[in-house]
């Protein structure tokens, strides 16, 4: 199992190779957000900027405006609370081409604890104007998608994360930026997931299957824009719907996708994500087995939500 802070760094690493149109800017925290690979590789495009994640943000502003594009790296607490002002006022209403990378989220982050624990940016990222909001299933994923989202325009924020996840996908598997992709077919019920989460819905619906339930499940690695063709099929032709994500079940997956299933096609939804409650210190796995985040919470989910079916 690899992490994905750690391949982020590498893929970057890769891509300097081939292009100079990017720089890398860092609020001390190299070691924590996989860009140590990068900084000791280029560190002439790594720009150390302190813990000063506002001023970071500010001067990524600048930069994009002089056509370089700055990949911003902090803790996503920091990128989605501290320097939010900044994300808001100085890049997204200007338009301006930033890539904001945030490692440590949710209750994956572990013992760091609660004030390190995002489990809040989905929703508050998801609020701005501008912004497109990524969070790969895996480091197949990350490195797959990680030129697309350079050679796209536009401020955008991408979530990375802190504990080595089990690979989802292999290095032969072809995405599509913007699309939600079905890993599982299933009519029953349809389960989507992000992040840290997708493998635990991959677990869930094989359990399932041996009880004669059979869950499509969906990565649902693009949170803005959502692919809202995958949605309401999903309503349309399995008629309930479970999201799993490792965040507050406020404003994050589980809300973006009743919005769409409300304004389309009613179905029952069931979430499984942090129930508005501040997160403890403890090991990650540890941690997702207290909180309800574990594949058996979500097949508990789906044999709640085919009640209501």
């Amino acid at each position: 199992m690899q992490n994905m802070r750690d391949e982020f760094g590498k893929a970057l690493v890769e891509l300097a190779a081939t292009r100079d149109d990017f720089v890398v800017l860092d609020a001390d925290v190299a070691g924590g957000t996989g860009t140590y690979h990068f900084r000791k590789a280029y560190p002439d495009r790594f720009i150390q900027c302190g813990i000063a994640e506002q001023n970071m943000f500010s001067m990524a502003a600048g930069l994009a405006e002089s056509g370089i594009i700055p990949i911003v790296t902090c803790y996503a607490v920091f990128a989605s609370m501290r320097a939010l002002e900044q994300a808001r006022n100085s890049i997204a209403y200007p338009d301006f081409n930033v890539k904001i990378a945030a490692s440590h989220l949710g209750l994956d982050v572990g013992p760091d604890g609660a004030t390190h624990q995002a489990l809040e940016d989905i929703s508050i990222y998801r609020a701005i104007p501008n912004m497109t909001v990524v969070s790969p299933a895996d480091p197949v994923e990350m490195r797959a998608i990680l030129p697309y989202l350079l050679d796209s325009h536009g401020p955008l924020y991408l979530r990375t994360g802190r504990s080595p996840l089990p690979e989802v996908f292999d290095a032969n598997t072809k995405f599509e930026p913007g699309k939600a992709q079905v890993l599982v077919e299933g009519e029953d019920c349809t389960i989507m997931a992000v992040g840290v989460m997708v493998h635990r819905a991959v677990q869930a619906a094989q359990k399932l299957s041996e009880e004669g339930i059979f869950c499509r499940v969906l990565n649902m690695s693009w949170l803005k824009p959502m692919d809202e063709e995958a949605v309401i099929k999903a309503a349309q032709e399995t008629g309930a719907i479970v999201t799993c994500e490792d965040h507050n079940k406020y404003g994050g997956l589980g809300g973006a996708v009743m919005e769409i299933v409300c304004e389309n096609h009613p179905v029952p939804v069931e979430r499984v994500a942090i129930d508005d409650i501040f997160g403890s210190s403890g090991e990650p796995e540890d941690l997702a087995r207290e909180y309800g985040l574990m594949p058996e919470d979500i097949a508990n989910a789906v044999r709640r939500v085919l009640k209501r079916k």
